[in-house]
């Protein structure tokens, strides 16, 4: 999957802008990075949002266990990886169907978020239990909310293009091709939220995010990790 937001809607991270300060590498733009993905993907779905947004995902090479999903309600977009093992107790707490899937049932636990406050965001992923990463975007308030789960057993990335876009995915050598080494992993057991401003840890929601600079082989630019006694999120 993969989605990509201009700095109107997310300001690139300092922490990757000075990563590929650091290492100046090959990048390319939003659009290319896009085309990449969708030329890859024969059968890949691409949806944009204004003029500020694209999103996209296919079905190919994904794990059968771990399905790749997308859905729009109410303006509000959505694209989901991986399975929740508590996807029907959840289906019962915020009063959907029994035939809405994962990717449904985070479109309204994003909406309760957003409607409720104060809800901390915190307890919105805390509460999913499985293995998973999910990009929302909230067209009527220009809100992103990306996370995923304490394991990384979906993985996701983000970088920065040639152009400023930030962009998420879950393909890191489809980004290593964009963002250089404006580019890392997303820490495990952790969401970001363009409502907040910051990255943070939903399971030690206190304890600080920090970057540190990659080694000068690695691909990454950037490593983030959660900080404090309980070290729940670091980025391989």
């Amino acid at each position: 999957m993969l989605g990509i937001f201009s700095s109107s809607i997310m300001p690139p991270p300092d922490e990757l802008v000075a990563a590929g300060s650091r290492t100046p590498s090959p990048k390319v733009t939003a659009d290319k990075l896009l085309a990449r993905f969708l030329d890859a993907n024969s059968s890949a779905i691409s949806v944009k949002v204004g003029d500020d947004v694209q999103l996209a995902y296919s079905h190919r090479n994904q794990s059968a266990l771990l399905p790749r999903s997308f859905a729009v309600k109410d303006e509000i977009f959505c694209l989901f990886e991986g399975a929740l093992d508590n996807l029907g107790s959840l289906k019962q707490q915020y009063g959907l169907a029994k035939s809405a899937n994962e990717v449904l049932l985070m479109i309204e636990a994003y909406k309760t978020l957003r409607d409720r406050a104060p809800y901390p965001p915190n307890h919105v992923v805390g509460h999913l239990e499985g293995n998973f990463a999910f990009i929302v975007f909230d067209k009527s308030t220009s809100t992103l909310f990306v996370a995923t789960d304490p394991n990384a057993k979906v993985p996701l990335y983000w970088g920065i293009t040639a152009d400023g876009y930030v962009a998420f995915a879950d393909d890191a050598d489809l980004l290593k091709g964009a963002c250089g080494k404006s580019l890392a992993s997303f820490p495990q057991g952790c969401f970001f939220s363009t409502a907040i401003g910051e990255l943070r840890s939903y399971e030690n929601p206190k304890n600080k995010i920090t970057a540190v600079p990659a080694q000068e082989e690695e691909i990454w630019g950037a490593k983030f990790m959660v900080e404090g006694p309980s070290i729940v999120a670091a980025t391989k």
